[in-house]
C-alpha cells in the first residue's frame, strides 16, 4: 500500500526529471488521517492544474450529525469548508508560498451547492486543483514533496476538522442558509415574487464588485402598505417588503437606486452569505432577468405574441436567426425563460429594447398597429399573468405607460421607498385614451383582460397559449467537428466544439463554476438528444439525476469531477438556446 514515505521517496526522485515523470503520482497515498487520492495529472507544466482529493472518515471530521443531517445542512457545510479551506490557503503563504498552486475554488457572496467539498455518510472529501512545481519543464519534485507531504495535511486539519474552525461560524453558517431555505419555499405560498427586509444593505461597492457597500449605504426600509411579516425555523422573526405577484413597477429619478433594488432582487435567487448585506433579499428560484441581447442566436422560438406580420415574412411562430435584433432577442429572452418554467421576470428599461417595451401615443397614431410588427410589451405584461400566471417587477424610470396595466408602482428617492400605486392610478386614468363609442351587448367584446387584477374570462382565447414543444435535431447537438468535451471559459463564455456560447448576457450566472457545469451539461444534454424528446423534458430529466446522484454526475469523470457549483434550470436552457449550432424540428 502506498503511504507518505512512499509519496516523498517517489516525488524525491522526480527530482530535476521532464515534467510528465509526475504521472507516476497516479494512485492513492495514506497521510495519517487524511487519504490522498491523485486522479488527473497534467504532462505539461503550462496546461491546467493536476486534479486530486483529500478524504478523512466522518468520524475523525468530528462534525456534529445534526449539521448535516438535511440536504440543506450539507450544502451549507460544504460551502464553509470550502471557504474554511481557501482561507488556509491564504494563511499559509508566508509560510509556505508553495501553498498558491493549490485551489479549492473561489466562492463568492453566494452560497451555492458545490462539488468542491463532498460529505457523504461515510466520509468528508475535498476537491483540490494542484500546480505541480517545476522550472520549466522540469518536475521540480523535492518542492512537491513538501507541498503534497507536508503543507497539504497542515491546511486540512486547520481547515476541514471540526475542532480547528470556528464552530460558532459554522453553526451560523448552517442556520441562516436552512433559515433562507425556507423563507425562499414560503414565497410561493404566500404569493409574493420576493422578500427584502428592513435593514438590508442593497448597494454594492462599485460596478465591478460583489461586495456590500462599505460607507454610507442607506438601510432599506418596507413602505408599510407592503410590509410582512415571516417566522423562520430559527424561532427568528423577519419584516419587511414582499413583492406581490402581478405586475410591479419600480420607479424614481436617475441614480436613486432603482436598478441596485432590481438587481438585488435578481441576485436573491441564490441564498448570500453573512453580512453581505443582502442576506435576506429572497427571491423565488425561478424568477428570470429578461434583457435585449443584439445578435445572439434563436432556434424555432414561438415570439408571435410580441412579433407578427414581419415585411419579409419571417414566421415568428418559429423564429429562427443567426442575428437577432434588440426587440427580437428580448422576445425571444422572454419566451424561453417562460418555456423554462419561470414564475416571474426581472425587467430594466435601462437593458431593454425601447420599441419592444412600449409605443406612445404619437407613434400610435403615426404608424397604426396594422403597420407595426411589434405589439409592445406594455401590451402583453398582464395577459402574460392572467393567462401563464408569470409575474413582472420592471424598472421603469422614463417612461409611465405601465402605470395603467401596474398592480403596485413603487417610487424611490434618495434610496427610500413609496408605494405611490394609487397616484400612479390616477395620473394613468387622467392620460388615458377617450372612451371607445357605446357598443351593443351582441357586439361587446371579452372583458378586458388587461386591467389589473382581471382574470381571462373562460371564453377568451389565449394570447400566450401554450406553445409547441421545441425537439432538437439529434445531430445538431452533436457537430462533426466537435471532439473535446465543452468547457467554461470563465464565467461568461462556453467552448462548445468550435463554437463559442455566448453567456454575457446571462445575468444571474454568479460563478465560473457555474459555468463549468452548464458546459457539462450541454455534453450531457447531446446524450439524451433523441430526435423526440423536447429540450423542456430534456433538462428536468438531467436535473432530476443531479438531484439523486449529485451534482458530480454531471462530469464523465471518475474521482475529482472538477470545480463545478450547481446552475439553475433556467441558466442550463440560456446556454443550450444560445448554442449557434442548435436547430429544431419543424
Amino acid at each position: 500500500m502506498n503511504d507518505q514515505q512512499t509519496l516523498q521517496r517517489t516525488l524525491t526522485s522526480l527530482d530535476g526529471r521532464g515534467y510528465a515523470s509526475y504521472k507516476q503520482l497516479t494512485g492513492s497515498y495514506d497521510l495519517g488521517v487524511f487519504r490522498l487520492f491523485v486522479d488527473k495529472v497534467q504532462v505539461d507544466p503550462f496546461a491546467p492544474p493536476s486534479l486530486m482529493r483529500l478524504r478523512l472518515s466522518r468520524a475523525e471530521a468530528g462534525f456534529p450529525a445534526e449539521l448535516l443531517a438535511d440536504r440543506e445542512g450539507r450544502i451549507a457545510t460544504g460551502d464553509f469548508l470550502t471557504r474554511a479551506f481557501a482561507a488556509a490557503l491564504r494563511g499559509s503563504h508566508k509560510s509556505s508560498p508553495e501553498s498558491d498552486a493549490i485551489s479549492i475554488g473561489t466562492p463568492g457572496q453566494q452560497v451555492l451547492e458545490r462539488t468542491s467539498v463532498l460529505i457523504t455518510e461515510e466520509f468528508i472529501e475535498a476537491r483540490l486543483a494542484v500546480g505541480l512545481p517545476a522550472a520549466g519543464r522540469k518536475a521540480l519534485g523535492r518542492k512537491a514533496a513538501r507541498l503534497l507531504t507536508e503543507t497539504l495535511p497542515q491546511i486540512a486539519e486547520a481547515a476541514l476538522l471540526h475542532g480547528s474552525v470556528d464552530q460558532d461560524a459554522l453553526q451560523n453558517h448552517v442556520t441562516l442558509y436552512r433559515d433562507q431555505a425556507a423563507l425562499q419555499a414560503e414565497l410561493a405560498a404566500r404569493r409574493l415574487v420576493s422578500f427584502v427586509a428592513d435593514g438590508a444593505v442593497l448597494p454594492r461597492r462599485s460596478g465591478d464588485s460583489d461586495r456590500p457597500l462599505a460607507e454610507a449605504a442607506v438601510q432599506f426600509r418596507s413602505p408599510e402598505s407592503l410590509r410582512v411579516s415571516f417566522e423562520l425555523p430559527s424561532g427568528r422573526s423577519l419584516t419587511g417588503m414582499g413583492v406581490p405577484e402581478g405586475v410591479s413597477v419600480i420607479v424614481g429619478g436617475g441614480y436613486h437606486g432603482k436598478s441596485t433594488l432590481l438587481r438585488a432582487i435578481e441576485r436573491g435567487v441564490y441564498p448570500h452569505i453573512s453580512g453581505d448585506g443582502r442576506e435576506w433579499v429572497i427571491t423565488r428560484d425561478d424568477a428570470v432577468s429578461i434583457r435585449a441581447e443584439d445578435g445572439r442566436a434563436a432556434a424555432g422560438v414561438d415570439i408571435s405574441p410580441f412579433i407578427s406580420g414581419l415585411p419579409s415574412g419571417t414566421d415568428t411562430r418559429s423564429f429562427s436567426s443567426t442575428n437577432a435584433s434588440g426587440s427580437t432577442s428580448q422576445a425571444t429572452n422572454l419566451v424561453e425563460a417562460v418555456e423554462a418554467g419561470a414564475s416571474a421576470l426581472l425587467i430594466d428599461e435601462d437593458t431593454s429594447a425601447t420599441n419592444f417595451m412600449i409605443r406612445d401615443e404619437r407613434m400610435r397614431e403615426l404608424i397604426p398597429a396594422q403597420r407595426e410588427p411589434i405589439t409592445p410589451f406594455v401590451d402583453r405584461v398582464r395577459p402574460l399573468f392572467t393567462e401563464r400566471g408569470v409575474s413582472t417587477v420592471l424598472v421603469a424610470g422614463g417612461s409611465g405607460a405601465f402605470f395603467e396595466v401596474a398592480d403596485q408602482v413603487i417610487a424611490l428617492q434618495d434610496y427610500t421607498l413609496r408605494d405611490v400605486t394609487e397616484e400612479a392610478h390616477r395620473i394613468a386614468a387622467r392620460h388615458a385614451a377617450p372612451a371607445a363609442p357605446e357598443v351593443t351587448a351582441a357586439d361587446a367584446p371579452a372583458a378586458d383582460a388587461t386591467a389589473p387584477g382581471a382574470a381571462t374570462p373562460a371564453t377568451a382565447p389565449g394570447i400566450f397559449a401554450t406553445a409547441a414543444a421545441r425537439v432538437p435535431q439529434q445531430d445538431s447537438l452533436r457537430p462533426a467537428k466537435k471532439t473535446k468535451p465543452a468547457r467554461g471559459r470563465g464565467r461568461d463564455a462556453i467552448q462548445y466544439g468550435r463554437e463559442d456560447v455566448d453567456l454575457a448576457a446571462v445575468a444571474q450566472l454568479v460563478d465560473a463554476a457555474q459555468t463549468e457545469a452548464i458546459a457539462k451539461a450541454l455534453d450531457r444534454l447531446a446524450e439524451r438528444a433523441d430526435g423526440v424528446s423536447d429540450i423542456a423534458s430534456m433538462v428536468e430529466s438531467l436535473l432530476r439525476e443531479v438531484d439523486a446522484s449529485g451534482l458530480e454526475s454531471l462530469s464523465p469523470h471518475r474521482g475529482h469531477p472538477g470545480h463545478l457549483a450547481r446552475p439553475r434550470a433556467h441558466e442550463i436552457h440560456a446556454a443550450l438556446n444560445r448554442y449557434r449550432g442548435l436547430k429544431v424540428r419543424d
